[in-house]
């Protein structure tokens, strides 16, 4: 009979046609069933509400121009609040002159007021280009107020640095990640806000967005492989477990989605919409980069270590992968904390000058928020690294050992000494 050694050679991810045909067809139907679902919820043009621009009406324009004159003077703002105004900061304030650079006015002298919230001294220098608000005023001339600096070259030069660091560095899968930033950018912008302002239900709309742009990014992204489809199905674990937390979260903590002057003025906009299912949704919307992140390591894990340990059980491969993902876990979960504080350092700021204690500030409208988004990303972040690592231990590839060739002389078999 025949003997197979110990020491015979490895084929660690032989081809699996089977089984990619079978994980095919269902990530297929998964997308269908988000097209179909992308297509049913698809808002049309005339539900997506259209207001004016309040900087756009008739006599009314914006125009950008250069700052060629500044003189700083104390405004005397005591820096309280005035209930039909927006505070302002004690400080000094600036007459301001600039060259304008287009329109009727082209080339004509602007002349506007800094307030103190706009005018901190050393922002505004001459030379810098600012966006106006020009207006018309009697006798046809024109009267300018501030809008904002124009800021599209160094946004520009960033965007552009940014890209060739990554197709460098990252070649082609650099690119493709490019590739599927803009496929984020547009489903975002063509379907998910759009459903959202319509009116529809905002976690639904950021659920099924979602799923379709972890299909599209992970396999341009990370290419077409059974370990990309293990990632893919622990992401979308992660989509549905966070778009349900944060469905019971919001609605537990009685977050209304009312806790800025920003989110009373959409409301004020757009009346129909959903405000607490909008702060659910961006729950979803939130943790997607992470969630992506974690995923991906992890089935990657899974696949190096069962190359580097082809006869190791899936026990022993999940128990592996497990201590690389608690590590991935805790960085992970840092990431989440520190990207949300970041957003609400303003709001943090603001209660701390207060002096209001911690459990007042941590329960407050405009913290709790940030506090549910977090805890509710990190928790589904957390299962979605057992569950990544189970679904890639089951599909990654299991070793086979080869027998060796049974010698032969002269087309005969010969018999091996340790053979009974």
């Amino acid at each position: 009979m025949s003997h197979t050694h110990g020491h015979g050679s490895l084929d660690v991810g032989p081809p699996r046609p089977q089984l990619a045909r079978t994980l095919g067809g269902i990530v297929a139907a998964i997308a269908v069933a988000t097209g179909i679902a992308m297509a049913m919820l698809w808002p049309s043009a005339e539900d997506v509400p259209r207001n004016t621009d309040p900087f756009g009406g008739e006599g009314v324009t914006t125009v950008e121009a250069t700052v060629t004159g500044l003189e700083p003077f104390d405004c005397g703002s005591t820096g309280e609040v005035d209930i039909d105004s927006m505070p302002t900061v004690a400080g000094e304030c600036a007459n301001v002159t600039a060259t304008v650079e287009q329109g009727e006015a082209e080339g004509d002298t602007a002349e506007f007021q800094l307030n103190s919230t706009n005018y901190v001294a050393g922002t505004v220098a001459e030379g810098d280009h600012v966006r106006l608000v020009q207006y018309e005023i009697e006798g046809g001339a024109f009267g300018y107020e501030f809008r904002d600096f124009v800021r599209g070259f160094p946004l520009a030069a960033l965007a552009i640095a940014f890209a060739v660091l990554v197709a460098l560095i990252g070649r082609w899968r650099g690119l493709f990640a490019l590739v599927g930033i803009g496929v984020t950018l547009l489903a975002l912008m063509t379907f998910v806000l759009p459903g959202i302002l319509s009116g529809q239900a905002p976690l639904l709309i950021a659920v099924v967005g979602s799923t379709g742009i972890m299909i599209a990014v992970l396999y341009l992204a990370h290419g077409i492989s059974i370990r990309t489809t293990s990632a893919l199905f622990g992401t979308l674990f992660g989509i549905a477990f966070t778009a349900a937390a944060g469905l019971i979260g919001t609605d537990w903590s009685h977050l209304t989605g009312l806790t800025s002057e920003d989110d009373a003025l959409l409301l004020a906009t757009v009346p129909q919409l959903q405000m607490q299912g909008i702060v659910a949704a961006s729950m979803v919307i939130a943790g997607l980069g992470v969630l992506n992140d974690v995923t991906v390591t992890q089935a990657s894990a899974v696949w190096e270590l069962r190359a580097l340990q082809p006869f190791a059980s899936a026990w022993e491969l999940f128990r592996s992968a497990m201590r690389i993902g608690r590590d991935h876990i805790a960085s992970s979960v840092y990431t989440l904390v520190f990207a949300y504080a970041g957003s609400a350092m303003t709001v943090m700021l603001l209660i701390t000058a207060y002096q209001r204690g911690l459990v007042d500030v941590l329960t407050s409208g405009e913290i709790a928020q940030e506090v549910v988004r977090t805890l509710v990303g990190a928790i589904g972040l957390v299962l979605a690294v057992p569950v990544t690592t189970a679904f890639a231990v089951w599909l990654a590839p299991q070793a086979r050992q080869h027998e060796e060739p049974e010698p032969r002389v002269a087309g005969r078999r010969v018999r091996r000494p340790d053979e009974a």
